[in-house]
């Protein structure tokens, strides 16, 4: 199957399955998504979401920005209804469940191939846009990235114990000489 036939079928599926709440966010509900991968049972599924959760708390984004769990009311025959768990998904969850899913399933690897094409989609039109920025917007936009870049390596480091700056500068690769130095001018 070719890139463009794999970015269709799955866009299609997948952008298939989309919901919207009352402001206009997207979201999947896990269990829909489950059946689409081709998970026999949603139990089965529900080790795939545990990896995805720790994968987005690794990276540092709030799970609950991504995963939400809901009960949700089902028909279970003669008009009667009952609450059953499930989980409204973002975007980027269903990237990671992606991610984390069997890759021996056709699907999950068609939907690792799709969310690769779309990545690098995005990473193009973004290089287009970098590229129409004049160069004080373009230093601007680096100098942005960088210090929200410096910012999760600094949470990064906390949660693994740096504590210091002397700690700190050895996490960067400096050692005790070359962490930088008070200047003190001679007094000749």
């Amino acid at each position: 199957m070719t890139g463009k036939r794999i970015a269709a079928q799955h866009h299609e599926t997948f952008e298939g399955l989309r919901q919207s709440d009352a402001e206009g966010n997207e979201f999947w509900m896990a269990r829909q998504l489950a059946r689409v991968l081709e998970y026999s049972e949603y139990r089965h599924f529900l080790p795939v979401i545990d990896r995805a959760r720790e994968a987005c708390r690794n990276s540092g984004q709030p799970v609950v920005n991504h995963f939400e769990d809901v009960l949700e009311m089902v028909g279970i025959g003669s008009g009667a209804r009952r609450q059953i768990a499930d989980i409204c998904l973002s975007r980027y969850a269903c990237y990671l469940i992606v991610q984390n899913g069997d890759p021996g399933k056709p699907v999950i690897a068609n939907g690792q191939t799709y969310f690769a094409l779309q990545t690098r989609r995005q990473e193009l039109r973004d290089d287009e846009a970098f590229a129409r920025l004049t160069e004080d917007e373009k230093r601007l936009a680096i100098r942005n990235e960088l210090a929200a870049h410096n910012k999760h390596l600094a949470a990064a480091a906390r949660g693994a114990g740096v504590e210091t700056p002397l700690d700190y500068a050895a996490t960067r690769g400096c050692t005790v000489a070359e962490r930088p130095r008070t200047f003190t001018p001679s007094r000749a």
